[in-house]
């Protein structure tokens, strides 16, 4: 039960949280290059200009889900843009590159924000505006990353590193003022969080993104990053066992038996980790000079532009989900999106040494994305009951920051396995490696997803006869 507030402008904001949120990811991306050179730092380092943000949102999205779940839902989304806003000013600020990513972290924040917008359209906007806003969401935090990147870019050629994240401190103090006067506060549901939990799940997470991100650097077989691999396994391990027996857990694994949570949890895992580094790949190819015998030595309003078409094309996905709906299970509709991320990373390893070829391959990303991110939350949506969306929602999002995190993490090792030493850009075999993985990585995505949608199809002869 929502009090206190008026539902005007409320979808309005809830699209403005999930712009918002993408926001952050918009800053890393195409700034990569810009970020090695203006600090001075390696391309394993510049990388956690990235991979630092999608850590933090893996940790604390979770918590603000359940946070989310309860009457102090509009007090953590408040939180939420409040301290994104902060982050976007220490990255802003000339006070080196520690400063720097400790605001990249705090903006990590702002990946939390989609399952609170996600939970607020289904519990308070009216039925027959709710599926089409969760739908628009979805598609937002696909979309949205694409429209970023140029601006991004194009602030960064005419302000510096800074100019970008001035610009989003801003967008987020006006959407922190839309939050704070259309929001609903909500009495119903519990905000209980455990300590232990995000403690096991947080230094679990950071243990085994920093073995993927150093692995290439200390060796994959070195005592440090074993060690590693070895303690964050079995922390995870313990955070499982500890969450299926507590009376409040973090993240309730159970609904995980729902096969509609399930199937949109398994596939967009693989599609993420699958489909994040081509972005990443793009950007550092048109950037690198001439003289590699691969690059474009673009400017970074050149990368941001290339990058353009995924957002088009994730659009029209979200144009095409209503009308494929109709004739199509969401299971077949993800399955079939899975198949152009996967055609993309094709034409990325055959053909890239031209501008059309890369616009090709973001375009397929793009539309195989949108296809995805949009089904997604409607079968969770329809699999868990409404006082479980906002957990379940951050479940999701769990699974979508880690995967974007192991992404970025093996993308880059990648490249820096393919870096020779003291050199600054890697050899094209490099982005070969990162494709193949993605292509393996993707075609898994497809099997699961086809093995869903089988299940499913099965689940419904068997209701159909038992109701006869």
């Amino acid at each position: 039960m929502t009090v206190g507030h008026s539902r005007k402008g409320l979808q309005t904001t809830l699209i403005f949280l999930a712009v918002l949120s993408t926001s952050v990811a918009s800053l890393g991306t195409p700034l990569l290059p810009a970020v090695q050179e203006h600090y001075g730092v390696s391309l394993s380092e510049s990388q956690w200009a990235l991979t630092i943000t999608l850590l933090v949102g893996a940790v604390v999205t979770p918590v603000i889900g359940r946070l989310g779940s309860g009457p102090a839902h509009r007090a953590t989304t408040i939180g939420a843009v409040a301290g994104m806003t902060v982050g976007c000013v220490l990255g802003a600020l000339p006070a080196g590159f520690p400063v720097f990513l400790l605001g990249r972290a705090i903006q990590g924040l702002g990946l939390g924000l989609v399952p609170l917008a996600l939970a607020t359209a289904r519990n308070d906007l009216p039925v027959e505006r709710r599926a089409r806003s969760i739908a628009a969401i979805g598609v937002t935090t696909a979309a949205g990353i694409g429209i970023g990147y140029p601006v991004v870019g194009a602030l960064a050629e005419l302000g510096g590193v800074a100019a970008p994240f001035w610009f989003v401190a801003a967008l987020s103090a006006v959407c922190l003022v839309a939050v704070i006067r259309v929001l609903p506060a909500t009495t119903a549901g519990q905000s209980h969080v455990g300590l232990v939990s995000s403690a096991l799940l947080g230094t679990g997470l950071t243990l085994t993104l920093v073995a993927l991100s150093e692995g290439a650097e200390w060796g994959w077989a070195s005592a440090p990053v074993i060690m590693l691999a070895i303690v964050a396994l079995a922390l995870l391990a313990v955070w499982a066992l500890w969450e299926l027996r507590a009376a409040h857990p973090l993240i309730d694994l159970r609904m995980l038996r729902r096969p509609a949570v399930a199937s949109a949890n398994v596939t967009v895992f693989l599609v993420a980790i699958g489909f994040y580094p081509l972005a990443p790949l793009v950007v550092r190819l048109v950037q690198a000079p001439k003289s590699t015998g691969y690059g474009f030595g673009a400017s970074i309003l050149t990368a941001g532009l290339l990058l353009l078409p995924f957002s088009l094309a994730s659009f029209a996905a979200s144009r095409l989900v209503p009308m494929l709906t109709r004739h199509l299970s969401y299971e077949i509709i993800v399955a079939l999106g899975c198949l152009f991320p996967l055609s993309s990373y094709v034409v990325f390893l055959f053909a890239r040494s031209t501008y059309p070829e890369l616009i090709i391959a973001m375009a397929l990303n793009g539309l195989g994305v949108g296809l995805v991110y949009a089904i997604n939350p409607l079968q969770i949506a329809d699999g868990v009951p409404p006082a479980e969306t906002s957990s379940a929602m951050s479940t999701y999002q769990l699974n979508r920051s880690v995967a974007y995190a192991v992404g970025s993490a093996l993308s880059a090792t990648f490249l820096i396995m393919a870096t020779a030493n003291g050199e600054s850009f890697a050899q094209p075999s490099g982005y070969d490696g990162s494709a193949e993985f993605s292509i393996a990585v993707l075609a898994l995505a497809f099997v699961a997803s086809v093995a869903f949608a089988l299940s499913a199809r099965r689940r419904r002869r068997t209701s159909s006869v038992a109701s006869r």
